[in-house]
């Protein structure tokens, strides 16, 4: 029949499922029952025959049961897989949030040192445009 480890160890799509190989084995052992499986064979005619009505109702109640469990058990790790989703999406939201915020600080220092530059800037401008007149103007004094 199936071997857990065969099946884990083979190509299929483990990752896709989202399944762990523990969760794997765990649901492979469903399948490696020693429970007769019906087909659409004559075998199917055979087992009613052996079965009786009652007998075939019971048993179609037990894998009613086992199918429900294993349903429930799926249900149950896809829930488990979203809010570990969840919470982790949760994590690098309010990461991403912090990191926003120190940028955002970082951004406004920076605009304050830029505008504290252009203000300097402007100053010695006009610095340097008197000191131009200065030396325009003391040329002029002393060419005449």
């Amino acid at each position: 029949m199936f071997s857990a480890e065969g099946a884990v160890g083979s190509q299929l799509p483990v990752h896709e499922s989202g399944f762990t190989p523990e969760e794997l084995n765990e649901l492979l052992s469903f399948f490696e029952s020693n429970e007769p499986v019906s087909s659409n064979s004559s075998s199917e005619n055979s087992s009613r025959a052996i079965y009786s009505p009652d007998e075939r109702k019971q048993r179609r109640k037990i894998s009613n049961r086992e199918s429900a469990k294993r349903s429930r058990w799926r249900k149950k790790r896809y829930l488990e897989n979203l809010t570990n989703q969840v919470n982790k999406m949760n994590i690098e939201n309010r990461r991403l949030k912090n990191r926003l915020h120190l940028v955002l600080n970082q951004c406004h220092v920076v605009w304050g040192e830029n505008e504290q530059l252009r203000s300097e800037s402007f100053a010695l401008w006009a610095k340097l445009l008197d000191l131009y007149w200065t030396l325009a103007a003391m040329q002029c004094n002393h060419d005449n």
